[in-house]
């Protein structure tokens, strides 16, 4: 096992609010130094989504051993740290309030990172660095440059990734990709992807922050405003953290679409749409959304609110001999009897996995890539983030998709990125 330490306080102080620092800290090697040569975990982001990872995790206890918890809330953090000592049966695990810390562990080999969306792109680059491989959360990134800068960095120092677009590791997700690759309904030439209608709700006046959370470091790169409680879910009807429903579950339906038509690592020529945005109050994503992507090959991809497409949530791929039709807990296809047909041995074969976070661990042993690798998530975030930065301009947009800028519209490309605050920078 390599042994080229920095100290702790070397990478913190190289670190500190930047992640242009010159130290990589190698991890160990599938947790070598871990009870029973388990890969060791920590655990980045523990409130709703983060949680539940994190307990998928423990409970594969043969391959993984959860060592340390990170939260900006001391209620989360806490939390979490009790179900990893009451799991194991000690107190051992770690919190940590900057995630900084745990990344500077050099006795640590993976991470579970699970944060809102505009703090995606630091802790991963940094954490690349530092020789960790990571099970990040979908969207991969609040924007096209930061997701780029991710992609390299992850390729760079050779991490494995895991992106939260479990669907791919569904059955039916599985067979319905698989159909639609070999021609079961012949060209396709349209798809739909129906995302969830709606966002925001209520808005709260301004309020004294809680006493358990940090919020000017939950606020990080983003621009600073006071607390009016929207720290752990209404974040997401906020375009400075997110971008509603439509970047939270691209990273589902879109990633979908383009397995099934073999995509994965290109995007559209043409994007264009529309948006309704809230007219009053601190919410401003879109509720309702619809737009257009045309690709090189000639086909046409529309993303919209459920309520705009005829078949609802889900990926629907129309060919010239039917149509596939798929979503969670459900599918159709057209005709009816084409979903109980096998794919044979000599046609296309999609990478298989049933179980999401074992693929993961079994490729951080193997160093195979995984079934959704960061290159992926980057095409799927991607395709919304156009969608989005369309709706915005409401103008046809016309995209590069190898050198991934907009073709001669330096307005449309000042929107790949955004200023973060200091200071936190690429």
């Amino acid at each position: 096992m390599t042994n080229r330490y920095v100290s702790r306080r070397q990478f913190l102080g190289a670190a500190a609010g930047s992640v242009a620092f010159p130290y990589i800290v190698p991890s160990s090697v599938f947790g070598a130094g871990a009870p029973s040569g388990k890969i060791t975990m920590g655990c980045i982001g523990v409130g709703s989504q983060g949680s539940g990872n994190m307990n998928g995790f423990l409970d594969k206890k043969d391959d993984v051993r959860v060592l340390a918890v990170c939260d900006v809330d001391k209620g989360h953090r806490d939390g979490a740290k009790k179900r990893a000592d009451d799991k194991y049966g000690n107190s051992d695990c770690a919190a940590y309030h900057d995630f900084r810390e745990l990344i500077a562990r050099d006795d640590i080999d993976a991470l579970s990172l699970a944060l809102p969306d505009h703090w995606h792109s630091i802790p991963v680059i940094m954490a690349a660095r530092a020789g960790k491989d990571m099970y990040g959360e979908k969207p991969l990134a609040r924007t096209i440059a930061e997701g780029k800068r991710m992609v390299e960095a992850v390729h760079r120092y050779d991490r494995i990734w895991q992106t939260g677009s479990w669907q791919r590791s569904q059955g039916n997700f599985h067979h319905a990709c698989e159909l639609v690759r070999n021609g079961r309904i012949g060209k396709v030439t349209r798809v739909e992807v129906g995302l969830p209608t709606g966002g925001g709700g209520e808005v709260k006046a301004v309020q004294p922050v809680p006493e358990n959370l940090d919020w000017d470091f939950w606020l990080g790169p983003a621009p600073w405003v006071p607390f009016r409680g929207v720290s752990h879910w209404d974040w997401r009807w906020i375009m400075d953290y997110s971008g509603g429903q439509l970047t939270d579950w691209a990273g589902h339906h879109i990633d979908i679409a383009h397995w099934g038509l073999g995509l994965d690592e290109t995007g559209p020529v043409e994007i264009e749409g529309r948006g309704v945005y809230p007219k009053n109050g601190i919410y401003d994503v879109p509720t309702e959304y619809k737009f257009t992507c045309k690709y090189a090959n000639g086909i046409e991809m529309v993303v919209a609110n459920d309520q705009q497409v005829p078949k609802g949530m889900g990926t629907v791929w129309y060919g010239e001999k039917g149509w596939v039709h798929v979503d969670r807990g459900r599918q159709a296809t057209n005709p009816a009897e084409l979903w109980n047909e096998t794919i044979g041995p000599s046609e296309i074969r999609l990478y298989e996995s049933r179980d999401h976070q074992q693929n993961f661990l079994d490729c951080v042993k193997s160093r195979r890539k995984t079934i959704t690798p960061i290159e992926v998530a980057h095409r799927s975030i991607s395709v919304g983030l156009l969608g989005e930065i369309a709706m915005r301009l409401e103008r046809k947009l016309h995209w590069n998709p190898d050198k991934e800028e907009f073709v001669n519209d330096p307005e449309a490309n000042r929107m790949l990125s955004r200023p973060m605050r200091a200071p936190w920078h690429l």
